[in-house]
């Protein structure tokens, strides 16, 4: 027997809360037919930087009924992952690592997906209609769509702002071929604010609600693949794992609360890291530090490479010894970081060790990279 929209909708909802979702709307599969001409300004700017799949998959992403034709309507929600301090203190501890807080415990793609999975259970066995689940591996532009199913609104710095979190929401989406009926968009309500603007440390907004990824340290330590571009170096301070800079200021937080969440609340490992600690890890006590968290996707590697950048900025010559322990390394992303934050630390030692680090013919432009000016 199946229910009435409206009833399938409130029991829907209730189910949500009990799972732990703090929010919950529902968009039309068509509520946005802006996006394609936003996105494909945005790629043709280049602000997607070397994520290629971005572009690849341009058609799809561009609404969901490009990906699944049958999407009649998007079921929208959100976990909050506020965290309990405030995260732009520890940029002042040089010592110290900065780890984003949505990085500080399990990943949150495994956490949402098992829940959304038994809500579009519930939802396939009430209406008999065809369900698909994601959480920000598929080509789907969850944030606007939020937007349009009332959960906030993206704020100037591209992220999702709510009246009841702040910027501290993880997003999951349903497609569904049942109608449902929607909520009312959010309307933008940022005012005349230019906090997350003002805050950004390497100026990655072009333009308020705009975003150069190619600027942006979130996309640098964790997307990129390459070395770190010089004029950024300085900028990412004790960075090793995304930038809550621009999330942090917003002035919509005051209303934000601490998760409910224990899986995505701060492990004490990863909320003070010590720097000296995490530039000693092998790959197999990496992968054992980071297993289940969504930093051991971008492999010791990046990982190091970040780690070394920030040892560079901290001043402190405690670090020389275990900078040149990386002299010698395999990987030359963690041999070029090396030799960069050597060169920071202490300019003379670097010189006098320069036929360690020169670039190896199998290195290509790679070290290159590392090895110009400073």
């Amino acid at each position: 027997m199946t229910l009435s929209p409206d009833k399938l909708v409130a029991e829907l909802k209730a189910r949500s809360t009990a799972l732990g979702f703090d929010s919950f709307g529902i968009a039309p599969a068509d509520a946005r037919p802006d996006l394609p001409d936003k996105l494909n300004a945005a790629l043709a700017a280049g602000w997607h930087g070397d994520m290629d799949w971005m572009a690849e998959t341009a058609e799809r992403r561009g609404s969901p009924q490009g990906m699944w034709p049958e999407a009649k309507s998007v079921i929208l929600l959100g976990i909050n992952y506020g965290p309990e301090s405030d995260p732009l203190a520890i940029l002042g501890e040089r010592s110290l690592g900065s780890i984003s807080v949505y990085a500080r415990n399990r990943d949150y793609h495994e956490i949402i997906k098992g829940k959304l999975k038994e809500l579009a259970g519930l939802l396939a066995r009430r209406s008999g209609e065809a369900v698909k689940v994601f959480v920000d591996t598929a080509p789907l532009m969850e944030k606007p769509l939020a937007e349009a199913a009332g959960l906030g609104w993206q704020g100037k710095h591209s992220v999702l702002v709510s009246r009841d979190f702040g910027s501290w929401l993880f997003l999951g989406a349903i497609l569904t071929s049942a109608e449902l009926p929607g909520d009312s968009p959010h309307e933008e309500s940022c005012g005349s604010c230019t906090r997350c603007l003002d805050v950004c440390p390497t100026n990655a907004f072009p333009a308020p609600f705009r975003l150069d990824a190619r600027r942006c340290l979130a996309y640098l330590t964790v997307e990129h693949k390459g070395p770190i571009p010089l004029e950024f170096r300085v900028p990412m301070g004790n960075r090793i794992y995304g930038c809550d800079d621009c999330l942090a200021v917003c002035p919509w937080n005051k209303f934000a609360s601490i998760s409910r969440e224990a899986k995505l609340r701060a492990r004490p490992e990863f909320e003070r890291p010590q720097l000296a600690d995490l530039v000693q890890l092998d790959d197999e006590a990496f992968r054992t530090l980071f297993a289940g968290s969504p930093i051991k996707r971008i492999g010791q590697g990046r990982f190091l490479r970040n780690v070394l950048i920030a040892i560079g900025n901290s001043g402190n010559s405690d670090f020389i010894p275990l900078v040149e322990a990386r002299l010698d390394a395999e990987d030359a992303l963690v041999r070029g970081a090396a030799i960069w934050a050597l060169r920071k630390l202490d300019p003379e030692r670097a010189t006098q060790l320069s036929l360690a680090y020169l670039p190896r013919e199998s290195d290509s432009s790679v070290m290159l990279e590392w090895t110009g000016d400073i």
